[in-house]
């Protein structure tokens, strides 16, 4: 066989192997999204008011919580920071729900909660950015009838504060943003990560910089031109922010998504009143997986309880490993699909935000 007819049975083989997978993929996307996965929830005759984070890199977040409160509860208004104590007197809501409330309320602009407490509503509070800010947030939640934090290594932090109800309440997916689709090809890479640099995270990637330059890489977010090796990742890079429709884009096209957690040590990037551990996974880890991409994640305590690692998820102890999983997963196409799709239904099944407002109104009882 000659030189050109190689090359062309070798192009058609890889064309026909790169349908193949792509199909496999379209198949079982839709076969989860068709199946019952996790049922609606009972509408519960309440009225709430919600006051958004309203901040960049929230807004899925926001948009996730209101789609899936107008799925659980029969009411539901926006509230904002402007004349918020006029608006809760005339709604008169059962609950009112804050996301974060660092920006909105800081600790010296609390007078409106309090007096909104005041009036029997009862004020609720979900701190979705912990252990991270906790110099400020344990200033806010006392404030509160409720407390809800995603982590779970805070939950005695804000009991210490005095704060007669806390509750460990995980993040979720918004399923309207996140969800499996074909990208177009611009999107499509090997190995994508987008997130802000922190140190850690420069760390980890200037230490695999050499074998990543190698990849058809793409990473995206504020302060990557922190690392050593820039110049040589520089290509790879789009420095500004992704809004989270065009994540969900990058997510669907690359072959596998790096997922490493911010430290939770005080300083450099965080506002820490105390060694507070970070035990709870971020929103990205249900992100990803809800687009049906494998996942490779450092290893944080309640991993385990929300994905099995190595079925529906995949992890990693350090740079060594990370690199060494990437070139196995990129040669083991039927493998890495496998486990996206079982952390797709994982994910849909008990992770969506409608599935989590559903739990935190139980928990209101």
């Amino acid at each position: 066989m000659d030189t050109a007819a190689a090359s062309f049975q070798q192009g058609r083989q890889h064309g026909y192997s790169a349908g193949f997978h792509a199909g496999w993929r379209d198949g079982a996307c839709e076969w989860v999204k068709s199946s019952p996965v996790a049922p609606m929830p009972e509408l519960m005759p309440l009225r709430v008011l919600y006051i958004p984070q309203g901040s960049l890199g929230f807004e899925s977040i926001d948009s996730g919580i209101v789609q899936a409160l107008q799925r659980c509860v029969s009411e539901v208004h926006l509230g904002s920071q402007e004349g918020l104590l006029q608006q809760a007197a005339a709604i008169q809501p059962d609950i009112m729900l804050v996301l974060n409330g660092l920006y909105t309320f800081p600790p010296d602009h609390l007078e409106q909660i309090d007096a909104i407490r005041a009036l029997g509503i009862k004020t609720v509070i979900w701190f979705v950015d912990d252990p991270y800010m906790t110099a400020h947030t344990v200033q806010i939640a006392p404030h509160y009838d409720v407390v809800l934090t995603h982590e779970r290594g805070t939950v005695e932090l804000y009991q210490q504060q005095g704060c007669p109800q806390v509750f460990h309440l995980p993040l979720a997916v918004n399923d309207a943003v996140f969800r499996p689709f074909r990208a177009e090809k611009q999107y499509q890479y090997e190995v994508c990560f987008i997130g802000v640099a922190f140190w850690n995270r420069v760390e980890l990637i200037d230490s695999i910089a050499e074998q990543l330059s190698r990849r058809k890489l793409f990473i995206a977010g504020g302060h990557w031109d922190r690392l050593q090796r820039y110049s040589l990742l520089k290509p790879y890079i789009h420095l500004d922010g992704i809004t989270p429709e065009a994540a969900a884009h990058y997510y669907n096209g690359s072959k596998i998504v790096i997922n490493l957690h911010r430290t939770d040590v005080p300083g450099k990037d965080n506002q820490i009143d105390a060694q507070m551990p970070g035990l709870s996974i971020n929103p990205r880890t249900y992100d990803v997986s809800a687009c049906a991409t494998l996942q490779l994640t450092d290893i944080r305590d309640d991993l385990m309880t929300q994905y099995r690692p190595g079925y529906e998820i995949e992890t990693y102890n350090g740079a060594q490993e990370l690199v060494e999983k990437i070139d196995y997963y990129l040669s083991h196409e039927e493998e890495r699909l496998r486990i996206a799709m079982r952390g797709m239904y994982r994910t849909l099944r008990d992770h969506t935000m409608t599935t989590r407002m559903a739990v935190l109104l139980n928990l209101l009882k």
